[in-house]
């Protein structure tokens, strides 16, 4: 048995990886380990808060700025690269403390030693693991050569920074990708092996449906009951590529799909309220995005309710007010849109399969080459878009989008159709990646000597 620590900025939250850390959490446990979250904030089971390492951290936020867009709060490089150095020490110290006083055997920084959002926390990290022999697994869900922000960087310690510990090449430290497009770049680019875990879910939970609880949801968020709800269940940030659900809504609008939603939906309703795209989750995108995300809707006719804070992980209650959980949303959709340009898997992919729903989606590279070929049935928005207008934004390929919508409108018409289709891939998303897949993978990882990579399937 070990005792081992997740390592985020953030846990318990609604996004992808504070999701996956959870799932994590639970093999590791009932496969006999001890597991404790190690974070910038408080979690929803033991957590030794780091208070630098938080998401939203004010020095880090001016580090980013500095580091990837331009130098003009510190003097030269040299202040840039002292400010850095003097809270990774801290940050190291910290983590090396907490290795000694919880007695951490393992080490899984998420995303830490990948994305380069945290620089001093990278750093950090890799000098306490240095300085305890804590073993380590680096949990890599996206890399920073995969993000444009991170792209420039202003000056050559940053560059060295991300070349040093972005990941980090210590024989005391495995590797974990969640996908073969990031296992094969890792290699290209670093030379290091690396063991594919993919996201998984828990397909044998209880069911995600209307309940006590949740059977006010469409009236809080003002949706009708007539309403048809598209649920777009990720955080709002650029590369969700929102703005095509926002396009996938509108052409379900056209005269001719209203008139077939009208005849009647798949439970019976009628289909002769509105077409309302829900924003379930955090709004963490610039504010000309969300602007410009808002002008297309409403230039469309779309009807965007955006309900980031009345969602969360968990049900609650915030400021006297109700919380539902994201779970609660899946209950009361119609469908999901999924029109992300880039993922690192697909987490609400996964999840729209357990709450067997039919999805809409953008082919985004990781999907269809690790997703796409098991056969899941979607409403496919095509590979590659039409460009972007003026503020940035993404447009759909028409000709798709009119394909998506025709699919999409059997899915929600057709309720023998949608049944057949959401049971098929239901059953698949079980066998290939229900929680099962996840034993054998992290006992080898946290249980085998440090070295090369375990084989994965």
């Amino acid at each position: 048995m070990s005792r081992i620590a997740l390592c985020h900025f953030r846990v318990g939250e609604t996004d992808g990886v504070s999701l996956e850390m959870a799932k994590w959490r639970a093999v590791l446990e009932r496969i006999g380990h001890e597991v404790v979250y190690l974070a910038g904030s408080p979690g929803p089971a033991e957590t030794i808060v780091i208070p630098e390492l938080h998401y939203a951290d004010a020095f880090n936020t001016k580090i980013v700025d500095n580091a990837y867009g331009r130098l003009t709060d510190y003097a030269d490089e040299a202040a840039l690269r002292e400010a850095i150095e003097t809270v990774g020490g801290s940050i190291g110290r910290q983590v090396a403390r907490a290795v000694e006083r919880h007695q951490l055997d393992v080490l899984v920084p998420n995303n830490i030693w990948s994305l380069g959002w945290n620089l001093p926390a990278g750093l950090g990290f890799l000098e306490a693991v240095e300085a305890s022999g804590v073993r380590a697994v680096g949990h890599h869900h996206d890399f920073h050569w995969e993000r444009e922000r991170y792209a420039r960087p202003t000056c050559g310690f940053v560059t060295e920074a991300l070349q040093r510990a972005f990941p980090p090449a210590l024989a005391g430290i495995r590797h974990v990708v969640i996908n073969s497009l990031a296992r094969e770049e890792l290699r290209r680019r670093a030379g290091l092996a690396a063991t594919i875990v993919p996201n998984v879910f828990d397909f044998d939970a209880a069911a995600w449906e209307p309940d006590s609880y949740n059977a006010d949801l469409r009236e809080a968020l003002g949706i009708g009951e007539h309403d048809i709800l598209l649920l777009q269940a990720t955080r709002v940030v650029e590369r969700k590529g929102i703005e095509m659900a926002i396009e996938l809504a509108a052409e379900l609008q056209r005269p001719e799909a209203k008139q077939r939603l009208a005849a009647g939906l798949w439970d019976g309703r009628s289909g002769d309220g509105r077409i309302v795209l829900l924003l379930a989750g955090m709004v963490e995108c610039g504010a000309d995005h969300l602007t410009a995300l808002k002008r297309r809707a409403e230039r469309l006719g779309v009807a965007l309710v955006l309900a980031g804070d009345r969602v969360a992980a968990e049900r609650g209650w915030w400021d006297g007010g109700k919380v539902y959980s994201l779970w609660d949303c899946y209950a009361h959709a119609d469908l999901i849109t999924y029109p992300s340009l880039l993922e690192g898997w697909g987490n609400q992919f996964l999840e729209a399969l357990f709450a067997r729903r039919p999805i809409a989606l953008f082919e985004y590279p990781v999907f269809v080459a690790d997703l796409l070929p098991h056969g899941f049935e979607v409403a496919s928005l095509g590979s590659e878009t039409a460009g972007a207008d003026a503020d940035g934004l993404h447009r759909a390929k028409p000709d798709r989008l009119r394909a998506a919508a025709d699919t999409a409108l059997r899915y929600l018409t057709d309720a023998d159709y949608r049944e057949l289709v959401t049971a098929a891939n239901f059953e698949r998303g079980r066998r290939l990646f229900g929680l099962q897949v996840l034993e054998p993978l992290l006992a080898g990882l946290v249980e085998k000597p440090n070295g090369a990579a375990i084989t994965s399937p």
